[in-house]
């Protein structure tokens, strides 16, 4: 990474932006204990991080819904099958973020937006390549169709989480399902052939992400990259529900942020775009101004467009 952290953010988001990037070799795309070796490395590096989440007010269940492993989060006081829900689709470059971390990430979902929120533990490569994920995010979607109005159903995801979300509104469309009543996309994962003018411009300046092509095939499974179901950058957008997106200008993903919101918007979709000074991929700590900046306005925007 290019040393050079700018003057224009806080402290703590130069401390961050002074830490360099970790450099990762991928294994090979038929080695399937190797990438699992790699996901379980990074996963307890992450977790580790996240100790303290588990210490929160939030009460977290693990459900079944629709035969898919869940978790279902609330501040602890408010009930769990009352008022709106958010489903929430982890990151993790689609081959990680599951199990213990899905449920750290459900948990500051839960937090942050306030609602019952659901986690969907999706099934991931290596063992479980496209559609699986996506195939289990349409379960649960239809289950929570089920007990929630669509006015008071929220989408969200961040990075690859985001990919996810956007291709749920995707196959809903074609489904004939109900839009829920607003999305959110935090630096998505949305172009799997990383074809944006970022991936090549923030390369020296994200230190949280690597180039992902690998990892993409390996999700894909021999489909083509561009396909709107691997790459909703390229579906018709059209009938998306109001969207909230954010990215940062050190961001990798910034070219998949931009450009969705130009088609959203192309579209007539009701789309905002919100982009962090020198943010690489998904912010810094989570607990920087400028983070907190953000998370204000996505909670802002969710409060917007809640039914009551």
């Amino acid at each position: 990474m290019t040393e050079r952290v700018p003057t224009s953010v806080s402290d703590g988001a130069r401390a961050f932006l002074a830490i360099p990037r970790t450099p990762i070799d991928w294994p090979a795309p038929d080695d399937l204990d190797g990438w699992e070796k790699h996901v379980a490395q990074a996963e307890a590096a992450s977790l580790e991080q996240l100790e303290p989440v588990s210490r929160l007010p939030v009460t977290v269940e693990e459900r079944e819904i629709a035969g898919v492993p869940t978790f279902v989060a609330r501040l602890e006081g408010n009930p769990a099958d009352a008022g709106p829900v958010y489903l929430d689709i982890h990151g993790g470059a689609l081959v990680m973020g599951g199990g213990a971390l899905c449920r750290a990430f459900t948990t500051l979902t839960a937090m942050t937006n306030g609602m019952v929120t659901w986690g969907v533990d999706y099934q991931m490569p290596p063992r479980h390549p496209y559609p699986a994920s996506l195939d289990d995010c349409v379960a649960v979607y239809r289950a929570l169709l089920e007990v929630r109005s669509p006015a008071d159903i929220f989408v969200g995801g961040s990075s690859a989480g985001g990919n996810l979300a956007a291709a749920l509104m995707v196959r809903a469309k074609e489904e004939g399902l109900p839009r829920p009543a607003a999305l959110v996309l935090d630096s998505p994962e949305v172009d799997l052939t990383e074809s944006g003018d970022s991936f090549h411009t923030n390369f020296p300046y994200d230190n949280r992400l690597v180039p992902l092509i690998e990892v993409n095939r390996l999700y894909a499974a021999g489909h083509d990259l561009d396909d709107p179901h691997l790459s909703p950058l390229f579906a018709d957008v059209s009938g998306f529900p109001p969207t909230y997106l954010q990215s940062g200008t050190r961001d990798m993903f910034l070219s998949n942020t931009v450009r969705m919101h130009r088609r959203l918007r192309a579209a007539g979709v009701d789309a905002e775009l919100h982009i962090g000074e020198a943010m690489p991929h998904c912010g810094f700590t989570g607990d920087t101004p400028e983070d907190l900046d953000l998370a204000a306005e996505r909670r802002r925007f969710l409060d917007k467009h809640r039914s009551s």
